[in-house]
């Protein structure tokens, strides 16, 4: 356990006390988390040697105190009203940090790790806590909610939704590994993992709840003890099941149902090739 981790909890023990937290020296340690988070130094989720995640609850509980102590402050410019916590301002950035941010209405909140060469389409927006890794392009209206964990070289395309999870602290956050391809208007939600070099075609949802249905492996994928996981290399569409009630057959009902169609090959790959020449 870390010196800045102990300091947390203590706080954070400390705000179901008579007479609460000292909100002065519980500034200084969520300032303190807050540069260790845009360092990437710590992660609300990090993964284990054996291919599993682990959430770090002390980083969540650290970003949720931050919310209880700070306070709401002006930070508007002449075309841009802005009021949020004083706890949670607009991340740093600077040209050093190689990160490419095109102008256009964009936002990353501090406590937020954007890596170098990392592109932000305008508008988009990453929130705190969240994790963006290197060679990342996060395209036009796409969220990457607080806490989420983004690997190296994905693409969440246009008005792609990435959920965030910070509360409950023990529940795990959406997680993207590398090499993935989110496709346009699709959402990943509830804590699901999208595996290594999937693709997600446009318009698909998924989340805790979500059947995916395997036709390349015969198989369902659904979150029993742990959350939803998306195969490594699956390729993924929107599609539909139909409803077997009477009164569903009737009716002609069907429900929306993700479908692995194959796993991924060359053909894939060039499919959802980078745009390297925009970068």
């Amino acid at each position: 356990m870390t010196d800045l981790q102990e300091r947390i909890e203590s706080f954070v023990a400390q705000t179901d006390e008579p007479g609460g937290v000292n909100r002065g020296a519980a500034g200084d340690a969520v300032a303190d988390l807050v540069r260790a988070l845009n360092a990437g130094d710590v992660r609300a989720a990090e993964p284990s040697d054996d291919g599993t995640w682990e959430t770090n609850e002390w980083v969540k509980e650290g970003i949720l105190l931050g919310f209880q102590i700070g306070r709401t402050v002006d930070y508007s410019s002449e075309r841009f009203p802005f009021y949020d916590k004083n706890t949670f301002p607009v991340k740093p950035l600077r040209k050093a940090d190689d990160v490419r941010l095109v102008p256009g209405g964009s936002s990353i909140r501090t406590g937020s790790y954007v890596a170098p060469g990392v592109v932000c389409m305008p508008p988009m927006y990453v929130n705190v806590g969240a994790y963006v890794n290197e060679e990342t392009m996060i395209d036009s209206h796409a969220l990457v909610g607080s806490c989420a964990q983004i690997g190296k070289r994905v693409h969440l395309s246009a008005s792609a939704q990435v959920g965030g999870v910070l509360e409950p602290v023990h529940a795990a956050p959406v997680i993207v590994e590398d090499d993935v391809f989110v496709g346009g208007n699709a959402g990943l939600y509830e804590g699901c993992i999208v595996r290594e070099g999937a693709v997600l075609a446009a318009g698909v949802t998924l989340t805790a709840s979500t059947q995916l249905y395997d036709l390349a492996e015969e198989t369902v994928h659904a979150a029993s003890d742990g959350p939803l996981e998306v195969p490594a290399g699956a390729v993924v569409v929107p599609g539909s099941r139909s409803v077997d009630s009477e009164f569903g057959q009737k009716h002609g009902l069907s429900l929306s149902a993700p479908i692995v169609v194959k796993y991924r090959d060359a053909d894939t790959d060039a499919a959802t090739a980078l745009e390297d020449t925009l970068r």
